[in-house]
């Protein structure tokens, strides 16, 4: 089929991300032209179920009336103002007061971003000026995990654990340290219980601490679920006891809330499912279900003293964005918050988890399928090569790009991670019966790779 008008102009002038851009010259994009509820629409009218919410973020789905009458609003009231230089607005001030009311742990202030990459890259620089101010210029490295993903700039992208974010790119940025991934199925020993696993991690994790020296730690950043690494579920008792050895070596712990914060997991906050008492935390993508660009960085006390102390001593707090706080984008954040609370969004994610977690389960049995794993509406299958032992599919032979395009055929929108998983997070307003048709859609893409994969002989080490 040739590609349309707008895809040949999409080839002559983008740079996409996340994209093999050699291959998109020859494939083109899939243009997508309008969206309402969870559906979107492509440019020959085509319906596609958006199993991702986007990006993890349209939470509320497409075409909400009420995002779009408070943006008009607030453009006509007061299109842009900046808070810089002790500036300020009524939205960004009543967004901070609601963050910090419904925040998972007590938290001091609130610093707004453009996006979950810059809020991760403050909470670096922030982390750093902290120790700086309390003296302590040499307690500086921060802990990630490997397969975790939080961000593509420079600080962000180096606390991402995925290759492909520092291939080429120079990438890690001295300083950052990458502990092991809390993935049971790939990475638990033989007969090792969750509790044994979780058991060792932490061991791990703080032998890894004694060998760089406390003194050198400042602190760990965590995704309660680890998302774009490939929607990793954490073991029992993990968090728990990861906990207990940052207290013990006052390391700072960083929630990511990212993709997991705003009702994702059946709670407002991923923290609050996995039992995480963060001293910071960032946010973005649901905090205005993705209908305006705003994040943001949540601090404890301890860390906005040090703000106050260095700001005295050097004359200027030397760090924000020219949209932190945007107008615009804190008004939309604020009615997105109201219409979860309204529409008891975070106890609907509750009631309809059962059944989503329950078809989810139900292809563990298809022959592609090694894992499945989930939580509230958010969950992955694994596909491999051999079910008795595990055993992946060689990379190049592209099994989960093969089994997205199936999906997107059926009217199905979903995202190839890492290892051949494929992650399910549609928007939150999915109804019982569009979470049926999720996985019909996605039982028919499967059963047709998996026609692939045996006429290809694809299985063959």
């Amino acid at each position: 089929m040739p590609l349309s008008n707008s895809a040949v102009r999409d080839i002559e002038t983008l740079v996409h991300p996340y994209t093999n851009l050699a291959l998109h010259r020859e494939t083109g994009p899939l243009v997508i032209n309008r969206g309402e509820g969870v559906f979107v629409y492509d440019e020959h009218g085509k319906a596609y179920l958006e199993g991702m919410a986007g990006l993890w973020c349209a939470a509320l789905g497409y075409g909400n009336e009420e995002l779009a009458e408070v943006a008009a609003r607030q453009i006509r009231t007061l299109s842009f103002t900046h808070l810089f230089g002790g500036k300020s607005h009524d939205p960004a001030i009543e967004l901070a007061e609601k963050l910090k009311e419904i925040a998972p742990s007590p938290m001091s202030k609130v610093f707004f971003t453009c996006s979950g990459s810059e809020a991760n890259d403050t909470q670096v620089k922030l982390i750093w000026y902290m120790n700086n101010a309390l003296g302590r210029p040499q307690k500086k490295k921060i802990i990630s995990r490997i397969k975790g993903y939080h961000g593509v700039t420079i600080a962000s992208a180096s606390l991402t654990g995925l290759p492909n974010n520092h291939i080429d790119f120079d990438l890690p940025i001295p300083g950052i340290l990458h502990t092991g991934t809390p993935h049971h199925y790939r990475n638990a020993l033989p007969g090792e219980s969750e509790v044994d696993f979780a058991t060792r991690l932490a061991d791990e994790l703080e032998a890894l601490i004694l060998k760089e020296g406390p003194e050198t730690i400042a602190a760990f950043i965590a995704e309660p679920i680890m998302g774009a690494g490939g929607v990793i579920i954490p073991p029992t008792t993990y968090f728990e006891k990861i906990q207990e050895v940052l207290q013990r070596h006052d390391v700072v712990l960083i929630a990511d809330e990212v993709i997991c914060g705003f009702g994702r997991t059946g709670k407002m906050w991923g923290s609050q499912t996995f039992n995480m008492q963060p001293n910071a935390l960032s946010c973005a993508k649901a905090l205005t279900s993705a209908y305006f660009p705003l994040g943001a960085v949540m601090i404890d006390e301890r860390m906005y003293d040090a703000l106050v102390s260095e700001s005295r001593k050097i004359g200027t707090f030397g760090h924000g964005f020219t949209y932190s706080g945007h107008p615009v984008g804190s008004a939309m954040a604020l009615k997105t918050i109201e219409i979860y609370q309204r529409e008891r969004i975070v106890e609907k994610v509750a009631a309809k988890a059962p059944q989503f977690q329950k078809r989810l389960k139900a292809l563990a049995d298809h022959p592609l399928v090694g894992e499945t794993r989930g939580i509230g509406l958010i969950g992955a299958l694994e596909m491999v090569a051999d079910k008795a032992s595990k055993r992946s599919f060689e990379a190049k032979k592209m099994i989960g790009a093969m089994c997205v395009k199936h999906c997107e055929k059926e009217g199905l929108i979903l995202r190839n991670l890492p290892n051949d998983a494929i992650g399910i997070c549609p928007p939150l307003v999915i109804s019982e019966a569009e979470i049926d048709l999720l996985f019909d859609r996605l039982t028919t893409a499967l059963d047709k790779t998996e026609a692939d994969v045996s006429a290809q002989n694809l299985r063959a080490a």
